[in-house]
C-alpha cells in the first residue's frame, strides 16, 4: 500500500500542493527555503503501519499525519510569519499492541529515536531551525520515544522541536466526544479522517457492520494491559466507526489544523510549540 504526494478533492478541485513536498523540489529551492524570510517550518508527518479494524487501512495514522501537514501548508502559503514544507513520511512507528494482528511493522523505541535524531540533526545543519514531529500513533512507548528524540535534539543542539501531543488533555479537549472517551483507534473519530482524505481505502460495507466497542483505551493503558485482544479490541479497532462520515473527518482535520498551525507561530516566535508528555506518553 503506498500514499500519494497529495491527499484528494475536498468538495472540490483540489489545489496543487506539489511544492508544499520537501523532497519534490530541487536542492536550489531547498538552499533558499533555508534562508527564507518568513522562515520555513518543516512538517514532519510520523505514523505507524499497523491494523485499524478489518475496514479501514494499514496506513490510517500516516494518512491524518499528512492531511494535518498538507492542510497547513495550504494555510500558510501567503503567511507574513511563516511558510511550511512536508517532509518525508515516516510510516512506521514503535507498535506492538497490535501484533496479534496480520500487517504490524513495529520498529524498537531504539531505531525510531535514531532516525528522528537524524533526522532533525541534518536538517538544523542545513540551516533550517523549525521542525514539528505531526504524529498520531498514540502507543505509549512510541509516543515517548518522540518525547525523549525532541529532548534530545535540544539538549544537543540548544533547538526546540516541535511536537504536537494530542495525548494531552488540553488538546483531546478540543476533538471529538470520542476522543476524549479514549475511544479513538480506527472507530468514529479515525475512519471519519480516513474517509475526508482517502475514501477509497475505506470499507464501508464493513465499516457499517461494525459494533460499538466500547473500550477507553486510557484506562486499560493505565491498568498495564499492552495488547489489543487483551483490551478488548477483538477486531483491532474500538468506538464506533459504523458512525464515521466524511463531514466529521473534515471538522476534526480543520480544529487538527488550527493546533498545528497555532503550535507552528509559537515555535517561530519562541515562546513555545513543544507540549511536553502527555498522559499515553507516560509509561
Amino acid at each position: 500500500m503506498t500514499l500519494p504526494e497529495t491527499a484528494p478533492a475536498r468538495g472540490g478541485a483540489r489545489p496543487d500542493t506539489t511544492s508544499l513536498y520537501f523532497a519534490n523540489l530541487a536542492y536550489p529551492a531547498i538552499a533558499a527555503a533555508a534562508a527564507s524570510d518568513p522562515p520555513t517550518v518543516l512538517f514532519f508527518p510520523v505514523g505507524s503501519t499497523e491494523p485499524h479494524g478489518p475496514h479501514s487501512p494499514l496506513c490510517t495514522d500516516p494518512v491524518i499525519s499528512l492531511g494535518m501537514c498538507e492542510r497547513a501548508c495550504l494555510r500558510l502559503r501567503d503567511d507574513p510569519e511563516l511558510r511550511g514544507l512536508i517532509l518525508p513520511l515516516l510510516p512506521y512507528g514503535v507498535t506492538r499492541y497490535t501484533a496479534s494482528f496480520g500487517g504490524a511493522i513495529h520498529v524498537r523505541e531504539e531505531t525510531l529515536h535514531a532516525l528522528v535524531v537524524d533526522v532533525c540533526r541534518s536538517l538544523l545543519d542545513q540551516g533550517f531551525r523549525h521542525v514539528v514531529l505531526v504524529n498520531n500513533h498514540f502507543e505509549p512507548e512510541h509516543v515517548q520515544t518522540l518525547h525523549r528524540a525532541a529532548d534530545d535534539v535540544e539538549r544537543e543542539r540548544g533547538a526546540v522541536v516541535g511536537y504536537l501531543d494530542l495525548t494531552r488533555k488540553e488538546r483531546a479537549t478540543r476533538l471529538t466526544e470520542e476522543f476524549r472517551r479514549g475511544e479513538c483507534h480506527a472507530g468514529r473519530y479515525e475512519t471519519s479522517l480516513v474517509l475526508a482524505d482517502r475514501p477509497e481505502l475505506v470499507d464501508r460495507g464493513t465499516m457499517v457492520s461494525l459494533a460499538y466497542v466500547p473500550v477507553n483505551l486510557a484506562q486499560v493503558i493505565a491498568q498495564g494491559m499492552k495488547e489489543f485482544t487483551e483490551m478488548g479490541l477483538e477486531s483491532a479497532y474500538c468506538g464506533s466507526p459504523a458512525e464515521a462520515t466524511a463531514e466529521e473527518g473534515e471538522e476534526s482535520f480543520a480544529v487538527l489544523t488550527e493546533m498545528l498551525v497555532e503550535l507552528a507561530r509559537e515555535l517561530v516566535r519562541g515562546t513555545g510549540g513543544r507540549d511536553r508528555s502527555g498522559l499515553f506518553g507516560r509509561v
